[in-house]
Parts: structure tokens; sequence; C-alpha cells
């Protein structure tokens, strides 16, 4: 039978959650421009009607 994937150590669960927090902050940050993004467009529409 296979075997499960060893468990990380204490060190290496540190290093992966900072880069999931990483991640989640530059996800985090995309996507409040693509808001913003299109709430300008939005406001700029509505302006020139």
């Amino acid at each position: 039978m296979d075997e499960f994937p060893a468990r990380p150590t204490a060190a290496e669960a540190a290093v992966l959650i900072k880069r999931q927090r990483g991640r989640n902050i530059a996800l985090i940050v995309a996507l409040a421009c693509l808001a913003a993004l299109f709430f300008a467009i939005t406001v700029a529409k509505l302006s020139k009607a």
C-alpha cells in the first residue's frame, strides 16, 4: 500500500503558513484593485449620462 507523506516539522509548517499568508494578502489586494476599477468605471459612466 502507499504510505502517507511525512508530516512537516514545526519549522516547515511555519514557512508554509507564512507563504499562504503572503498569497492571501496578494489575492486580497488584487480583488480590491479590481473592485476599485469596476467602481471607477461605473462612476465615470454614470457621471457622463
